[in-house]
């Protein structure tokens, strides 16, 4: 069974489609990845300098090693059944000396590209997670959690075993490459040409191979980063798996996933084994012919012995940059993949940004508009319809109907989460859009219905509203949110540590502390979206109570299920299908016997049952 499909089916009875694993995206433009790579590197201009540097004189000492083996052999072949020891002494306390300081330089080299690699690796992970706090909400509806943790961890990862791996390696290749070179058409030109017969081979294989593996190493990363958003998932959700008896489903489905990944993990690395076999053929091929052609010479008196050696430890330099080059082949092209998917973040539009004459307005009425606003999540599916709506400063407004109705919408696109698509929203008579977006943050305080409460104590937690707050402010707003009484009855009070997403409260206790967030962040405009829907009846009454005196004098919207809650509020919209049906109050809704009235008696009538 295809594991894709097996995917599709489990994730749909526990969290929608967005797990769904998709084809792999072929390979990105790699000259356009390298060069985004090599733009990295300019910040470290200096030290790379300094490395080069070594690096070439680390390159001339192995370019005199092959040569002084040569003049070592010559030593021995004088004609005579003599060896010129004195010559042969100095020759090898020369190579002595070189071979000493050539490992030392190594040693450096190897110091310094580590530094490098960090600091760069440091820099990208850093500019990754700025970037996305500023990217629009849209975009983490579109992508996992657990794909863009996957970026930012092992993605990067790769991209720094990348640089700390071949950084050294393409300079010293390319020093290498380039000197013995010279030196082969120094002490010979024919057997130069010989060895050149393997370039073409080189070529073909490498062009070969790099096109698949590329293509192979992208689409582990990627799978990679699916896995990890399964896992995210599924610990996420590990109250409602168990609460199903599906504990098996989700291990099918993991294994389905670890399949895929060793699977393509698996092709990546064959194919990339492929290459030290066969550049070893290679060489070895180009090592006869150099052998033949040589031996011909020598018999003719064309060369030396020694030259003969010195050459084929030359060819060797020549070639071995590139079985290197070929051990690390899986390394750089899993680093190149990992970099494409990095630079894709990097390369998505951000939130937009504030207008030179972008608007901060300290003291705000309230006053809220909707002209003729559409919205729409996907192209081509609107949400909301031409809304058209006028509030006055200090209204309590409440939005009621059914799910998907487009209630929740309207209070993101007036936060200006999302970008509308036709329209104005006005606050204060200025469009939302013309305010600096620091400012536009500030005017809202926000009770969503699902609270996310951050790993660390119950005062941080609150104190997000507001991190200027004093600790007195913070306790004051608690006791307003009626969250006070029960934070006080902890072992550690307000110094209580939660675990991530709060799981060590009751989630009616975690939606005090949201509200408690909210009064201490003091804003303009109130959003509470279903604030009360997670706490008893008798708790909700004292949270009204509560907020009574929050909403006085503030502009407050409420969406609400649970229609008895909203009987006071001072306008009521009802949506249905993008549009507003019918507004009013609640007597005059009740009046009208329309939709409304159908919601509130539905309500009323299950109630009695």
């Amino acid at each position: 069974m295809d594991p894709r499909q097996t995917r599709s089916r489990g994730l749909a009875g526990i969290s929608g489609t967005k797990g769904v694993r998709m084809p792999p995206k072929k390979a990105k433009n790699i000259k356009y990845t390298l060069k985004r790579l090599w733009d990295l590197f300019k910040s470290e201009k200096k030290q790379l300098i300094i490395t080069f540097l070594m690096i070439m004189l680390s390159a001339v000492l192995a370019l005199m090693v092959p040569f002084l083996i040569g003049k070592a052999v010559d030593t021995m072949f004088l004609g005579k059944s003599l060896v010129d020891f004195d010559n042969l002494k100095i020759i090898l306390i020369t190579l002595l000396s070189i071979y000493i300081i050539d490992n030392l330089l190594v040693f450096l080299q190897e110091y310094l590209v580590a530094g490098i690699s960090q600091r760069l690796v440091f820099n990208l992970r850093e500019d990754l997670f700025k970037k996305l706090q500023l990217l629009p909400i849209i975009f983490f509806d579109k992508n996992p959690h657990g794909e863009i943790m996957s970026r930012l961890s092992n993605d990067i990862d790769n991209i720094s075993v990348t640089i700390s791996q071949t950084t050294v390696q393409f300079m010293s290749s390319a020093v290498n490459i380039l000197g013995s070179l010279i030196m082969m058409l120094y002490l010979s030109p024919l057997m130069t040409l010989a060895s050149m017969v393997t370039i073409p081979l080189v070529y073909l294989l490498t062009k070969v191979i790099a096109k698949k593996t590329r293509v192979l190493f992208r689409e582990q990363q990627e799978t990679l980063g699916q896995l990890n958003s399964h896992i995210e998932e599924t610990i996420g959700g590990i109250p409602v798996i168990k609460a199903f008896n599906n504990e098996g489903k989700v291990i099918d489905e993991f294994i389905a996933y670890n399949d895929v990944l060793r699977d393509v993990g698996l092709k990546a690395q064959i194919w990339s084994g492929f290459i030290m076999p066969i550049m070893n053929v290679i060489n070895n091929f180009g090592f006869s012919v150099i052998a033949i052609v040589g031996g011909t010479m020598a018999v003719k008196g064309m060369i030396s012995v020694g030259v003969i050696a010195s050459f084929i430890s030359y060819s060797k330099q020549f070639t071995r940059p590139l079985n290197e080059l070929a051990n690390t082949f899986n390394t750089l092209q899993s680093g190149i993949a990992g970099a494409e998917r990095v630079f894709e973040i990097l390369d998505e539009e951000e939130i937009r940004k504030d207008e030179i004459d972008a608007i901060e307005k300290e003291n705000i009425d309230g006053e809220v508009e909707f002209k003729n606003v559409s919205f729409e999540y996907k192209k081509g599916e609107p949400v909301l319809k031409n809304i058209s709506f006028k509030v006055k400063p200090g209204t309590n407004i409440a939005l009621v109907g059914p799910t998907g109705a487009g209630k929740t919408t309207i209070a993101n696109i007036l936060t200006g989460f999302y970008d509308i698509v036709a329209g104005e929203i006005l606050i204060d008579e200025i469009n939302i859009k013309d305010y600096k977006k620091d400012n536009l943050r500030k005017i809202f305080g926000i009770v969503l219905q699902d609270t996310y409460l951050f790993s660390g104590s119950i005062l941080e937690n609150i104190k997000y509203g507001r991190l200027e707050a004093t600790d007195e402010e913070i306790k004051e707003a608690a006791k307003l949110a009626r969250a006070d009484d029960f934070i006080m009855k902890l072992s550690n009070g307000y110094d209580t540590i939660l675990n991530e997403g709060g799981t060590n409260l009751s989630q009616g206790q975690r939606q005090l502390l949201a509200i408690s967030r909210a009064i201490l962040s003091n804003p303009s405009i109130l959003i509470l979206d279903e604030a009360t829907s997670s706490v008893d009846t008798r708790t909700e009454l004292k949270i009204q109570e509560a907020m009574a005196n929050l909403m006085e004098d503030r502009t407050t919207f409420i969406i609400a299920h649970r229609l008895s809650t909203i009987k006071d509020a001072d306008i009521i919209l009802v949506i249905d299908k993008g549009q507003i049906v019918e507004s009013g109050n609640h007597d005059q809704l009740i009046q009208r016997k329309g939709h409304y009235y159908n919601l509130y008696m539905s309500q009323f009538a299950n109630l009695e049952g």
